[in-house]
């Protein structure tokens, strides 16, 4: 099952279903008009979804609609609660030879993990609006997952049961910001804006034997300006999802509407590319002393892609535009 949120003029959107191939959707407001109230209901709506999207694969709904990425909103556009892990240990471990930073305890055994802003996210063809270049401005690709109420103590091996949805997003951060704010030990504000998510949510069930070991065995395609970037696999991640919520909900309870972030996807393998600008750069000063990749600019695009082993999008695709703040009409 796919679902995405639409502009209606309100603030949470419409919830809609959409075709296995992206091309088509149907509205599910008679069965949640939203999907943060569909996931707080989701014993009592998950059934009805899928009846509605299995109807609708099969041209037995009487309405239905070309899906448009363009009036698409985050499937969730604010969320209760956003957690952000970084669990590609190779991502860190650049980060640190390349900047010479002393080793984290128990990086290894234990997630890292800060909580982020989620009132704000972003559609996937919306402008990201940044007020200056100097910031450093950077993309991140990552996968995600929504959750719903999952118990205070819950263990790793159950808590994988609580994921309803999986998602896809690019993690948009200011480079130039986040060292002092990581030197405060208060975690990152300013470093990180609004994110910004792919068209679809979807069920784990669409990812068939992709959605193994709790996590996306899938590449991730990114481009910047138009020109590859890379595509690392999700299926590297060292900690899992289920491991992921088991550290958020070591000493609390997580609301329905909970989102966990993989942190950026990074691989071994060089040829694999990366999903951000900041560990190129990482590369770069390891293998020449000096990076050699600027940041975006205003008018740079990004576009992010996850696809099935058939070439068929997943959740669709983020493909956005940086533009300075005060100039989003130009």
């Amino acid at each position: 099952m796919k679902l995405a949120t639409l502009k209606n003029g309100q603030r949470d959107g419409r919830l809609v279903v959409v075709s296995r191939d992206l091309s088509r959707a149907t509205d599910a407001c008679a069965i949640a008009r939203t999907l943060q109230e569909a996931i707080e209901n989701w014993g009592q709506v998950e059934s009805r979804l899928q009846q509605l999207a299995d109807d609708l694969e099969h041209n037995r709904v009487a309405q239905s609609f070309a899906f448009d990425p363009h009036q698409a909103m985050a499937p969730l556009p604010r969320a209760y609660q956003w957690c952000d892990a970084s669990a590609f240990l190779n991502h860190g471990k650049l980060m640190q030879r390349a900047f010479k930073l002393a080793p984290i305890e128990g990086v290894e055994t234990i997630p890292l993990m800060y909580q982020g802003a989620g009132d704000d996210f972003l559609g996937p063809c919306e402008d990201i609006v940044l007020p200056s270049e100097a910031h450093g401005i950077d993309f991140e690709g990552e996968f995600a997952v929504l959750v719903d109420e999952v118990p205070l103590g819950c263990p790793t091996e159950h808590a994988s049961r609580h994921i309803r949805l999986i998602l896809q997003l690019n993690d948009i951060s200011l480079r130039a910001l986040g060292p002092r704010e990581m030197k405060t030990g208060f975690g990152f504000l300013q470093a990180k804006p609004s994110s910004s998510f792919a068209p679809v949510a979807i069920t784990p069930d669409e990812l068939g034997n992709d959605w193994r070991n709790g996590r996306v065995h899938r590449p991730l395609l990114v481009n910047w300006n138009d020109q590859w970037f890379g595509h690392p696999d999700g299926g590297d991640m060292d900690f899992s999802f289920g491991e992921l919520i088991a550290h958020a909900a070591a000493t609390r309870r997580l609301g329905p509407g909970t989102l966990i972030g993989s942190g950026t996807v990074s691989n071994h393998n060089p040829e694999a590319g990366s999903a951000c600008i900041a560990e190129r750069r990482a590369i770069e000063m390891i293998s020449h002393g000096e990076p050699r990749t600027g940041f975006m600019r205003f008018g740079d695009r990004i576009r992010m892609e996850a696809l099935d082993a058939g070439g068929r999008p997943l959740f669709g695709a983020i493909n956005q535009r940086v533009v300075q703040a005060g100039r989003e009409n130009n």
